[in-house]
Order: C-alpha cells, then sequence, then structure tokens
C-alpha cells in the first residue's frame, strides 16, 4: 500500500475501538479493488469532533460503533429514511462536503439469519440490549413479522427503545422467566478481552432456541458456547460484521464489495489472534 497526497481517508469512531477488526476487512478490501485508500480506528466519544475533523480533513467515510450511533445524528446533513426511523447510524458518507447517514447494521442482520435459513415471519424474539444495533436489528425484524421483547440491564434505555418499537420490555434481572424462538445478543458483554463474561443465564436456552450473538471477537462467546451445549442452534457475529461493511463499502465507493476477501481477511485476523492468545 501507497500512501501519498491522493489516498483517501476513511475510519471507524467509537470507544472502546481496539477490538475492531473494521481496519483489517476494509482495507483488504481497498487493496484488492487497488483503491488508493485508507481506512483507520479512531477511538473518541466526542462525535461533534469527529464530525468536524470529517469536514476538515476531507475524511471520505466514517463507521460509527457504541456508544456514538445515536449521538451522531444531529450532527450530519441527511439521514437516510431506514436510518432515521431506526434512529441510529453506523455508517456515514461524504460527498462533496455533505455527509449523509446511514445503516448497514439491519441489512448485515438479516443476512446473517439467512444464511442459517431462519424463518422469520411469526416468530417471537428477545432482544438483550438498548444500543444502535439493537435498535437496527428490533426495526427490521418488526418489519418482518416477528413479535420482539427488549432486554436490557438500564430499565430506562430499554423502556425507550420498547416504547420506539411498541414491545415489551423485561428486565435483565427478570429475564430467566422469558421464553422465545430467537435470542439475538447485541450488547459488548462477552467481547474480547472479557471473553468469559455471559449478558444471560443458561436456563433460558434449550433444542428450541436460535441464538446470535452480533460479537465476531471472539467468534463463539461464552453465551454461543452455552446455548450450544444445550441444544441450541447459534450464530455468530462475522456475517452480520462482514454483510454490513460490505454495504459500507458499496456506499463509499458505489461498486461492488469483494465479500470473499473481505471474510478471509478478518478470519486470518482472527485466528492470528487465538494464536498469541
Amino acid at each position: 500500500m501507497i500512501i501519498d497526497q491522493f489516498t483517501s481517508l476513511y475510519g471507524v469512531a467509537g470507544n472502546p475501538i481496539g477490538h475492531s477488526l473494521s481496519p483489517v476487512m476494509h482495507n483488504s478490501a481497498f487493496l484488492s479493488k487497488d483503491i488508493n485508500a485508507v481506512y483507520l480506528a479512531f477511538e473518541t466519544e466526542d462525535i461533534e469532533g469527529c464530525i468536524r475533523s470529517m469536514r476538515t480533513l476531507n475524511i471520505k467515510g466514517m463507521s460509527v460503533t457504541i456508544p456514538l450511533k445515536s449521538a451522531v445524528i444531529p450532527y450530519l446533513d441527511e439521514i437516510d429514511p431506514l436510518a432515521g426511523k431506526i434512529g441510529a447510524v453506523n455508517t456515514i458518507t461524504n460527498k462533496d462536503g455533505r455527509l449523509s447517514g446511514y445503516n448497514t447494521d439491519a441489512l448485515g442482520a438479516l443476512k446473517a439469519l439467512e444464511e442459517k435459513n431462519v424463518i422469520l415471519p411469526g416468530r417471537t424474539c428477545l432482544i438483550i440490549g438498548a444500543g444502535g444495533a439493537a435498535r437496527a436489528i428490533g426495526f427490521s425484524l418488526k418489519e418482518r413479522g416477528v413479535a420482539i421483547s427488549v432486554v436490557n440491564r438500564s430499565p430506562s434505555r430499554g423502556k425507550e427503545l420498547a416504547h420506539s418499537l411498541e414491545c415489551p420490555y423485561i428486565p435483565l434481572d427478570e429475564l430467566g422467566k422469558s421464553r422465545a424462538d430467537l435470542l439475538i445478543q447485541t450488547t459488548p458483554v462477552g467481547m474480547y478481552p472479557d471473553i468469559e463474561l455471559c449478558p444471560v443465564p443458561e436456563t433460558i436456552f434449550d433444542e428450541k432456541t436460535v441464538v446470535m450473538d452480533i460479537i465476531y471477537n471472539p467468534l463463539e462467546t461464552r453465551l454461543l458456547k452455552t446455548a450450544k451445549a444445550r441444544g441450541s442452534i447459534t450464530i455468530n457475529g462475522l456475517s452480520m460484521f462482514i454483510h454490513q461493511g460490505a454495504e459500507q463499502f458499496r456506499l463509499w465507493r458505489d461498486i461492488d464489495p469483494p465479500i470473499s476477501v473481505m471474510r478471509q481477511a478478518v478470519e486470518e485476523a482472527l485466528s492470528r489472534q487465538n494464536e498469541r492468545n
């Protein structure tokens, strides 16, 4: 990779960010397509300053992650209708100085479920968490006829999302009494390096439950290991991560993303990390 005055700059903003493999994924995509661009990680919670920097430095595109997905909205010039409905942005494009916000999490989650042949209409689902990813997944599943309940540690945030989705809120400490066809974990609990943490009691899993954890690092979280041991079908976060990233690439460059290259780069990075640990 040759970096010069013509190199386009992209990045991901959030906190924490050290675990992110978005730079690995997107830089491999740029390289495979012979695009003079580089993608960096910016650990920050100063979203106003981050957006100001995008304009000043002409950063062409930005991924947005925890905890900035909703906070970024007021600073953008326009919001895609889906992202506006969800109330969360995970992707920003910079076209001639005009910053537009999109949400690709919803598409990524749906494609991950489709790959496992999960039939959605008529299902029940427990969504663990109330952040930007939970909002995106909740709205997309509701549109496909899934009966959703929101489970969250913080009652205020959980109730706010449940109100937006017009669905029940379940306090986290009462989750053991609940059952659903599908459970989707959207919080950072269990993410590297805190891989022994699990946000839910193991008693809610059985062989009839499909369990998805959107964490991709590690690929098999403590939650997924526990669910698998109790007979549940499990889905890790890799497919969602790859597909949401591929859609980001498409929005930024207006060309088809090299999905297989992006997946291979992330898998190899995770393998190297596992070897070190």
